[in-house]
């Protein structure tokens, strides 16, 4: 999540009188309400390719589904280590022969998305038609830069539910949106990568270092599943009804070619100078590896083009497979009428398959806020005897801790009807220890990002969706639902070492919350939110009452 930067001006600063702060102000309040989106947008319909079979892609497809003997026209890969899930990337955009479809929450612009970005410049120059659909919320400053990639011949990029105003600064632009509010909360959560109608990758992660283990700061544990066969032609048609919506805007219709020129003339991530170090005396610096921005500390594994993983010899898990996504009218804030339309969203989806569980279900969700819609299911799965097992972000590793706010409103009830909480730990054991990788970087932090269930052992969701309001009220999502018990076991087995080594075990005792140290970690266990200052526990305590459960 994005914030803005509030605080006051240092003591020592000069502060303008009064009269000109309040007169500036008047004037951003002016020039915000000044900016409006366009009318009357040609957006030229298309369609995902129709014959995946005349590509190598479909043709391989093919190939391993009759190798495999069975009737089922869907195959599956987890993909958890991050240097193999971009891998994956790499290698469909590398294979990919008709067409390349994009959808996603967040493009960073940073050393990872640039590797992948002249990948789809190369694959647009050999005949590929490239489309991205991209949330509008996050392409701001610098990670406007990747908006680029719409003036560039063969590839098309459209945002969906647009805010209006410079993109300069988001605080302008959600100012100039504050008379619609509902439609800035709507947002297009999305997150599918697709090649030749063929194979497809969905999952947790946006594109960015931060999703694939080279940020320096925090890394995202996060999972992803590839998908072939018969479930991605589902995938296409969401994404083609997304992407010839009313709501999703060519980008030449909201830049214009002044505005195009500047962001061109800002360099990119990559091409910026390493900093010299202080005093007279500098040292050159050597050239970044690939994929990683100049000037920043290489991680101990960088991204490049050999972590492409190679499709000829992939082996893939052949089960029946549905998907759930959310339509388009759901974030369609203006048309009470659409919406009424998209009533069944994949929230919804899940929790109705949860209530079917007979043994056992493990959730998955880094944003945990059920609210009190959700509780009762939680609530009917216990009373029959089921296990329900919750892993989510502790504090510490919440990278929106507002939004454990609402989690911490349901934790003792949650552990007194006796479903088990597990909150991971911002510093992990291994770099390589939650769900095959947690990032690169020496020194990084965890951030639970991924978003799984599994149920009774055989029937395994991964998808957008986070179990909170916001996924089921506001955002849209889309989620592959695949019935295999060698599927599901094998994501027992990414997940669960992380529980036992990775996480706080949250436990009620004499009526108090006790959070109990991973095993082997050697740490106490704690009668607080562990690892985080105790001025960010006032701060959220103050706020609390004044954050509602679907806003978070």
């Amino acid at each position: 999540m994005q914030s803005l930067d509030l605080s006051p001006a240092p003591s020592g600063a000069a502060r303008a009188p009064g009269w000109v702060r309040r007169w500036l102000l008047l004037a951003l309040l002016w020039l915000a309400g000044c900016a409006s989106l366009p009318h009357d947008v040609a957006r030229p319909v298309s369609t995902a390719w129709q014959d995946p079979g005349q590509t190598a892609l479909g043709q391989r497809v093919q190939s391993l589904a009759a190798a495999a003997g069975n009737r089922h026209d869907s195959g599956f890969k987890l993909l958890g280590r991050a240097e193999r899930a971009y891998g994956g990337r790499l290698a469909l955009i590398d294979a990919a022969q008709k067409t390349l479809d994009l959808q996603y929450y967040a493009i960073h612009a940073d050393g990872s998305t640039e590797l992948l970005m002249a990948h789809l410049r190369e694959a647009a120059a050999r005949g590929v038609r490239v489309r991205i659909l991209l949330d509008d919320f996050n392409t701001v400053g610098p990670d406007a830069q990747v908006l680029q990639l719409a003036f560039e011949p063969r590839i098309e990029v459209r945002l969906f539910n647009p805010l209006p105003g410079s993109r300069s600064s988001l605080f302008l632009r959600i100012l100039g949106s504050l008379d619609n509010f509902d439609s800035i909360q709507h947002r297009m959560h999305n997150k599918v990568f697709i090649a030749d109608n063929a194979m497809a990758i969905t999952g947790g992660r946006n594109l960015g270092d931060a999703y694939f283990g080279q940020a320096q700061d925090s890394n995202f544990v996060d999972l992803d599943v590839l998908a072939a066969g018969g479930i991605v032609r589902q995938l296409s048609a969401s994404f083609d009804g997304f992407w010839n919506n009313d709501l999703a805007y060519p980008v030449q219709s909201l830049i214009s070619p002044e505005q195009l020129a500047a962001l061109k003339a800002k360099p990119g991530p990559a091409a910026q100078p390493a900093p010299s170090a202080p005093g007279p005396a500098t040292t050159s610096a050597a050239p970044a590896p690939a994929g990683t921005t100049p000037g920043a500390a290489t991680p101990t594994t960088t991204l490049s083009d050999a972590d492409s993983i190679d499709l000829a010899s992939l082996t893939l898990t052949w089960a029946p497979a549905a998907m759930l996504a959310d339509k388009p009218a759901k974030l369609d804030a203006e048309d009470d009428a659409a919406n009424q339309e998209a009533q069944d969203t994949v929230v919804d989806g899940l929790l109705a398959l949860m209530a079917q569980v007979r043994q056992d279900v493990l959730i998955v969700s880094p944003y945990f806020v059920p609210g009190a819609q959700m509780m009762p299911v939680f609530a009917e799965l216990r009373r029959r005897g089921v296990r329900v097992r919750v892993l989510t972000n502790s504090l510490a590793s919440n990278d929106a801790p507002l939004a454990h706010v609402g989690y911490a409103r349901y934790r003792k009830a949650l552990l007194q009807m006796g479903v088990e909480l597990y909150e991971m730990r911002t510093e992990q054991p291994g770099r390589r220890s939650a769900f095959g990788s947690t990032g690169s970087v020496p020194g990084s932090r965890a951030s639970l990002h991924a978003k799984v269930l599994v149920m009774d052992g055989r029937l395994t969701v991964v998808g957008s969706m986070n179990l909170d309001l916001r996924s089921q009220l506001q955002n849209s999502e889309v989620a592959l639902l695949i019935r295999s018990a060698s599927l599901a076991r094998t994501t027992l087995q990414e997940i669960e070492p992380a529980i036992r080594t990775g996480t706080y075990k949250v436990e009620l005792v004499d009526g108090g919350l006790v959070w109990r140290a991973p095993q082997g970690s050697g740490l106490p266990d704690s009668t607080s939110e562990p690892d985080v200052s105790a001025g960010l526990k006032f701060l959220l305590l103050l706020a609390a009452p004044f954050a509602p459960d679907a806003m978070l």
